[in-house]
Parts: structure tokens; C-alpha cells; sequence
């Protein structure tokens, strides 16, 4: 009787335990299925909970538009003998008098002027000929202007002009290139990609390299690989370009039942939720429920309305977009769909995990009872 009444103690205290810890929250990653649908605005909710199939892929598939406007565009080549404003310039001068010539001493019939920098109004001075506007000229424009004014001076001068530097024509290159600095527009940097290349090239990974260019109070930007791949965009400089090389700063958040629980920086211009889960190490096998794989972000509400086929949304939405990896076309909707910057990816942990959890509860606090069970009758 006493072994009956031991016997029905114990399994009263077992089922005590299973209500305990039944109604305990025990330890896990996330919210599961049920719980995020039941979030739906179909249950009084404040999400969208949809299904991705191809249309919603199609409306979906929203990427950063980047690339240069028509002023940056339709801009041609600068000549890279054009004088600008605080370029150098070197300028000789031969005289056909040997003994009283205009510029050099007696018996000098070649002067030579130095190092002749154009101010900032793109004006020289030269003796005799005074100031003469040299800004937008070519060194053989300059030249005949020169030879115009000696002339009347001097008998059949001859002139040549020389860029020695070109200072005036300049653009900044700075971020993630091989040397930051000023550099001058020449004949071998009148390109965008030339100029990148002359300092240094791009010092990260390409796929990530993003090229932007402010031009007084415009600003365009493209992708380091597009820019190869499309001639149009590699847009011909100007002097006073401003031209930055960043990285991509857009990234996703990771969490549930994935090898890593993280934020996950882009390593590619498009990224497909099949590729974010392999960033992170794929599903994690002993956890991680298939069927509930789900793309949490803030819709536009033309891309919400497009999603749902309304016309009544307005502002931002709330979408829960959902793939299920064991259907048969599962893993085609996972790689056509993109995932976009500031998306959280959550996998749910499969159901027998909780049971696990309890079962594993159950027993490891039934273990310490029957620990504790015989120290007492040790000790008594």
C-alpha cells in the first residue's frame, strides 16, 4: 500500500512539473509561427502577412537606382590643352632684333617667361603686351593673342606657350582609393574611370564599390562594376569634380533558427533570400522550421498596394513575407526574391523543438528531485 501510495506521489509530482513548466516560457530564439501570424491585420494585427509567390517577387524586386543625369551625361571631353584659372604656363618669346630687342638684353634675341601662373580672373600679364585673358584658351590661342600685341612692338615675334601644370583643371579623389589627393585633368584623366585609375584604383571589393560625384549642387553615383560594364557612364570630368569611393552601406538583420544571428552587411548590388540565409550559415538543422522562413520590412505604399492589389494604403506598411522552402517551387521563390536594405530575416524553430525543451525541462528537474530525494534519506 505504501509502495502504491509512493508510486501515485511521484506521478503527481511529474504532472506538477509538466504544468510548471508548461506554463513557464522557456528559452528560444524568437516568436514562432503562430505568434507572428497571429499579428496578421486579418486578426486585429498591424502587418500584412503574404505569401511570396512570383507575382509578389515581381513587385518586389525594387533596387537603389543609381547613375549620372543628363548634365553629367551629355558634358563632352574637356580638351586637356585648355588653360584654366591658376594653371602654369611657361612662355618664350623670339625677337628678329639683335641689338635693342623688346623683352632680353642686347644681343638676346630669345626670353624666356617662367613659370607664368594665371590668376584667378584666368588673366596673364605679359610685359609689353600687358594683361591678356588666357582662361578657356588653347596654349595656340594664347600664343596668337600674344604675338597680336608684341607685334606692333617688336618685328615678326614669335611666340610659343606652354601648360606646364595644370592646377586650374583639378578634381578630388578621396575614400577608398589607392592614394587620396588632388589630381589634374590631362589628357590620360579626362574620364571618370581613368581618373579613379590614376589614383590608385578602387581599395575594396568591387562588388560592393560605389563611385559618386558632386558637381557643384549635383550629385550622381553608380555602381564600381556597372561603371565598367557601360561606357555611358563613364562620364567625362570637369575641373572642381568632387569624386568619392565608398562602400555599400546597406545590410540586413539575421535572427531565429540561422548559423548566425546577426547584421549582415550586402557582398553583392542584389541579394536573394536564399543567398541571405547561406550568408549566415544556412538553416540550422536541429532547429530550424523549413516552412517558416519569413522577410520582415516597411513597404512603400506603392510597392504595398502593388503586393496586395489595392489602391487604398497609404504611407508605409508593415509586410510579413513568408517562404516555405519545403514546397515545390520553395526554393525558386527564395532565390528570385530580393531582399533590400533594413530587412530583418527570421527563421522559426520547428515545433518539436519546444518538446524537446520541456522534455528536457521535465527530466533534468525530476533528476534533481530524485537528487535531492536521497541526500534526505542519506542523511536521515
Amino acid at each position: 500500500m505504501n509502495v502504491l501510495k509512493s508510486r501515485g506521489a511521484k506521478a503527481l509530482a511529474l504532472a506538477a512539473l509538466v504544468m510548471t513548466t508548461a506554463a513557464c516560457g522557456l528559452p528560444r530564439s524568437g516568436p514562432n509561427k503562430s505568434e507572428i501570424f497571429k499579428g496578421s491585420v486579418l486578426k486585429q494585427g498591424d502587418a500584412f502577412i503574404v505569401t511570396v509567390n512570383q507575382r509578389v517577387t515581381r513587385a518586389t524586386s525594387v533596387l537603389p537606382a543609381f547613375g549620372f543625369s543628363s548634365s553629367f551625361r551629355n558634358a563632352g571631353v574637356v580638351g586637356s590643352d585648355t588653360i584654366s584659372a591658376g594653371d602654369t604656363l611657361g612662355l618664350t618669346v623670339f625677337e628678329n632684333v639683335r641689338d635693342d630687342p623688346l623683352l632680353g638684353n642686347t644681343g638676346q634675341r630669345v626670353s624666356a617667361l617662367e613659370e607664368v601662373q594665371v590668376d584667378g580672373q584666368g588673366f596673364i600679364f605679359v610685359p609689353y603686351a600687358g594683361r591678356i585673358k588666357a582662361a578657356g584658351q588653347t596654349p595656340d590661342g594664347l600664343r596668337q593673342a600674344i604675338t597680336r600685341k608684341l607685334d606692333t612692338q617688336t618685328p615678326d615675334p614669335q611666340v610659343t606657350v606652354q601648360r606646364l601644370a595644370g592646377d586650374g583643371s583639378t578634381v578630388s579623389v578621396q575614400g577608398a582609393v589607392g592614394a587620396n589627393g588632388v589630381y589634374a585633368i590631362e589628357r590620360p584623366t579626362r574620364t571618370l574611370s581613368a581618373m579613379i585609375a590614376r589614383a590608385g584604383g578602387v581599395a575594396i571589393e568591387p562588388e560592393v564599390a560605389i563611385i559618386r560625384v558632386t558637381r557643384g549642387s549635383h550629385t550622381g553615383k553608380v555602381w564600381l562594376q556597372d561603371l565598367f560594364a557601360n561606357p555611358s557612364l563613364d562620364i567625362a570630368l570637369r575641373p572642381g569634380d568632387k569624386i568619392v569611393v565608398e562602400r555599400d552601406t546597406r545590410a540586413f538583420v539575421a535572427l531565429g533558427a540561422t548559423g548566425t544571428q546577426n547584421r549582415v552587411p550586402f557582398e553583392t548590388q542584389t541579394l536573394s533570400a536564399i543567398e541571405a540565409i547561406a550568408i549566415v550559415g544556412g538553416l540550422n538543422t536541429n532547429l530550424a522550421d523549413p516552412t517558416g522562413v519569413f522577410v520582415f520590412r516597411n513597404e512603400p505604399e506603392e510597392i504595398a498596394n502593388a503586393v496586395l492589389g489595392r489602391k487604398d494604403l497609404r504611407g508605409d506598411q508593415r509586410m510579413v513575407y513568408v517562404l516555405d522552402l519545403t514546397q515545390p517551387t520553395g526554393m525558386f521563390e527564395a532565390r528570385d526574391f530580393i531582399v533590400r536594405d533594413g530587412d530583418t530575416v527570421y527563421v522559426t524553430e520547428a515545433p518539436y523543438v519546444q518538446w524537446q525543451k520541456t522534455l528536457g525541462a521535465i527530466t533534468g528537474t525530476a533528476g534533481a528531485a530524485d537528487s535531492l530525494s536521497t541526500i534526505g534519506q542519506t542523511s536521515n
